[in-house]
């Protein structure tokens, strides 16, 4: 890191103490169909290619939206445990390996068994010179404070809108 990230921090934390609203932010991703097996995933600034799963008819060579959801939990759990570090001045570093067990038989429509992850398991290492109590804090705090992993374990309402739009004869 270029910065303290306590120094870059504390104007944020102030402004969220005293303007509430300023801490309000929507984030969007988008998918655009890029053919019947992929699509191009807008996210912030970067484009992913993603594409469905070996197991329901992809091809192998791009994230399927699974990895994808994977990917956000140990990105945000890693982000989030060093910048919890960081914060308290220990020196750790820390890797996370995301797995989750699906059965492809329910998106596939052929037989009655749940769609989506039945289980994920997080595996969180910590490396460096840490005494129980501050390795539990960091524990505590990252499982406290990671957006992706509150989501998944304290699920929020979804709301969907589905819109119909006319197209032009012969055109997708």
């Amino acid at each position: 890191m270029t910065e303290n990230l306590r120094e870059t921090q504390a104007p944020l934390k102030e402004t969220y103490e005293r303007d509430p609203e300023a801490a309000q932010v929507t984030l969007t991703a988008t998918g655009e169909r890029a053919d019947t097996t992929s699509c191009s995933v807008e996210v912030g600034e970067a484009v992913y290619e993603a594409q469905l799963h070996e197991g329901a008819g992809g091809s192998g060579t791009a994230a399927c939206s699974g990895d994808l959801l994977l990917g956000a939990l140990a990105a945000c759990s890693q982000l989030t445990a060093q910048a919890v570090i960081e914060n308290l001045g220990a020196a750790a570093d820390v890797s996370v390996t995301v797995e989750g067990d699906l059965d492809l038989r329910g998106t596939m429509g052929v037989a009655d068994v749940p769609v989506g992850f039945q289980a994920l398991r997080m595996d969180v290492t910590l490396r460096g010179a840490l005494d129980p109590e501050t390795a539990a804090s960091i524990r505590d705090a990252t499982e406290r404070y990671c957006v992706v992993y509150r989501t998944l374990v304290d699920s929020p309402d979804v709301t969907t809108e589905w819109t119909f739009e006319e197209s032009a004869e012969g055109e997708i």
